[in-house]
C-alpha cells in the first residue's frame, strides 16, 4: 500500500535555518509545499487538513513541535514570528555569511545576546552606507550581508548580526522619551495592522535645531541611504514614531553631534587661523561647529557641524563674534584665539535668537525709502525672486531654505508659488520662515515638472528657482 502524500514531510520545529522557517510558515498558512521539498499538486487540501489537526492537538493536548510557532520569544516586547509581506522582507541571518549569533529554538534572527557598541561607532556605520550611495532595495543585500532597506540599515548600524524587519526591532531597545534621544538611537513606526502602509525605522543623528522640531535623520529610503534635516519625528505618520535605544548601546557621544556645551577635551590652546577658513578641512573645524552650537547657532548648520569649512561655520562665528560687540574685522566670522577661549570655556554672550550671520546675506526694505525731494524719483525695488531689468534674480542658496531658518527669499517663493497654482499646502499664507508647508508645495512644483526622486525633495535649487520665476 503507497504511503499517503502528506506523510513524506515532516517539519522541524525547532529548526532555526531560514529555509525551515518559511516552510513552517507555509504550513501555518495553508500553502502548499513545494515540489523539491516533497510536495505535491493534488495534496494542498490534504496539508492543510494536517496544520489545522496538528494545530488543534497542541491546543487541546498540549505539547508537539508546533508549540516552537506560538511560543514568544525572551526580551522586552512580543514578536511576531509569522511576519507578513512587509516592506522589509522577514527576519533572517546574514545573507551568505555564516551566522555567529546564538539563537533561542525556532526563532531565526533573534539573537540572546546583543553586542555592545558606542554611539560614535553606530554613526560611523551608518556613514559607510551614506559614503558608498547604498541603493534602497527589499530584497538585495549589500556587501556585508545587510539587507538595502531602513530595517537592514538599522540591523548594520547596530551590529545586530541578523537582518531585522519593523516588527522586531524593538525587541534589541527600550523604549525611551523624546528628551533622552541621543545620536544611535532610532525612531521606529511600525503598522502592525498594515505593514505594507508606512512602516518605517530612521537612525536619530542629533537635533538640527534648538527648538527640538527637526533632527538629523540617517536613513535608507529611495533612491539611497541619505541623511538630511527632518520635522520630528517624521515627514508623515508623525505622531506614530516612537523613539527606542539599542539595548546594547555604551556610552560615548558623537563629537559632532548638538551638544549643550563644548567637549572637555576640547584645547583651550588655540589651533591657529590656518585651520580656519575655505578648504579647511580638519577636526579643529568640527569643533568649532560643535561648540557655536552649543552657544545657540542651531539654525546655521542645519546638517550638524563637519569638519570641512563651509558658511555655516562662517555665519555663526560671525554671529558669536557680534554678540559679544564686535564689529569690523573682530567680527569677520574667521575664529582668532580670543573667540576661540571664550568658546572653550564658556565665556562670553550666547549668540541670541535670530541674531543674523553673514553680511552676503541678500536682504529687502521693509519699508519704501523716503524721496529727498518730493522730485526727486525713487529707484525701484526689485524683490527677491522677481525679475527686474537684468532677468530673474540670483538663486540665494540652498542654506536659505533649511529648518528653523527665516529670510525673505522664503517669503518670495512662498507667493510666487502660490501665483503659479501651487499653494495648497499654506493654512495661513507664505512666510519668511522655511516650514513643511513651503517644503510640500515646492515638492509639487517639482514633480509637476516630471521629476521624481531627489530631484524632487521640496528643496528648492537652482533650476527650480528659475523655473518657478520664469
Amino acid at each position: 500500500m503507497p504511503m499517503p502524500v502528506f506523510e513524506d514531510y515532516q517539519p522541524a520545529g525547532d529548526c532555526a535555518c531560514p529555509g525551515c522557517a518559511q516552510r513552517r510558515r507555509a504550513l501555518a498558512r495553508g500553502r502548499a509545499i513545494p515540489l523539491r521539498d516533497g510536495g505535491h499538486p493534488a495534496a494542498r487540501g490534504a496539508r492543510r487538513a494536517l496544520v489545522l489537526a496538528t494545530a488543534a492537538g497542541v491546543v487541546l493536548g498540549g505539547g508537539g513541535s508546533a508549540v516552537a510557532l506560538h511560543t514568544p520569544a525572551p526580551g522586552p516586547g512580543p514578536v511576531t514570528l509569522d511576519d507578513p509581506d512587509t516592506p522589509q522582507g522577514g527576519r533572517a541571518p546574514l545573507h551568505g555569511r555564516p551566522s555567529t549569533v546564538t539563537r533561542p529554538p525556532g526563532l531565526p534572527g533573534a539573537p540572546s545576546a546583543v553586542r555592545r557598541i558606542d554611539r560614535a561607532t553606530i554613526i560611523n556605520r551608518a556613514k559607510r552606507w551614506l559614503d558608498a550611495k547604498v541603493p534602497y532595495s527589499m530584497s538585495a543585500y549589500w556587501t556585508d550581508g545587510y539587507r538595502q532597506d531602513c530595517s537592514g540599515y538599522v540591523s548594520m548600524a547596530w551590529n545586530l548580526g541578523t537582518n531585522e524587519w519593523t516588527g522586531s526591532l524593538h525587541t534589541f531597545a527600550t523604549p525611551i522619551t523624546k528628551d533622552e534621544l541621543l545620536p544611535g538611537d532610532m525612531l521606529l513606526f511600525h503598522n502592525p495592522a498594515n505593514p505594507n502602509n508606512g512602516s518605517h525605522v530612521t537612525l536619530f543623528g542629533g537635533w538640527a535645531d534648538a527648538t527640538r522640531t527637526h533632527y538629523i535623520a540617517y536613513e535608507q529610503t529611495r533612491p539611497n541611504t541619505r541623511k538630511q534635516a527632518t520635522p520630528y519625528a517624521y515627514w508623515n505618520n508623525a505622531t506614530k514614531y516612537l523613539p527606542y535605544r539599542f539595548t546594547g548601546v555604551a556610552g560615548g557621544i558623537v563629537p559632532d553631534a548638538p551638544q549643550p556645551g563644548p567637549s572637555p577635551v576640547v584645547s583651550t590652546v588655540f589651533p591657529g587661523t590656518s585651520k580656519f577658513g575655505p578648504g579647511a578641512d580638519n577636526a579643529h573645524v568640527a569643533e568649532l561647529g560643535a561648540m557655536l552650537i552649543g552657544r545657540g547657532a542651531s539654525r546655521f548648520y542645519p546638517q550638524g557641524a563637519s569638519r570641512k569649512w563651509s558658511d555655516s561655520d562662517r555665519q555663526a562665528t560671525q554671529a558669536f563674534q557680534r554678540a559679544q560687540g564686535w564689529t569690523g574685522t573682530d567680527a569677520d566670522g574667521v575664529p582668532g584665539s580670543h573667540t576661540w577661549r571664550l568658546l572653550v570655556e564658556r565665556g562670553g554672550k550666547d549668540i541670541p535668537p535670530g541674531a543674523p550671520g553673514g553680511t552676503t546675506t541678500p536682504t529687502t526694505p521693509t519699508t519704501p525709502t523716503t524721496p529727498t525731494s518730493p522730485t526727486a524719483p525713487t529707484a525701484p525695488t526689485v524683490p527677491i525672486g522677481h525679475a527686474g531689468p537684468g532677468g530673474v534674480a540670483a538663486y540665494p542658496g540652498a542654506r536659505v531654505f533649511r529648518p528653523g531658518t527665516s529670510h525673505p527669499a522664503i517669503g518670495a517663493l512662498g507667493r510666487q508659488l502660490v501665483k503659479k497654482g501651487f499653494g495648497k499646502h499654506y493654512t495661513s499664507g507664505p512666510s519668511a520662515r522655511w516650514s513643511e508647508a513651503d517644503r510640500r508645495n515646492v515638492e509639487a512644483f517639482q514633480r509637476a515638472q516630471g521629476w521624481r526622486g531627489s530631484s524632487a525633495d521640496g528643496y528648492p535649487g537652482p533650476e527650480t528657482w528659475r523655473r518657478l520665476f520664469a
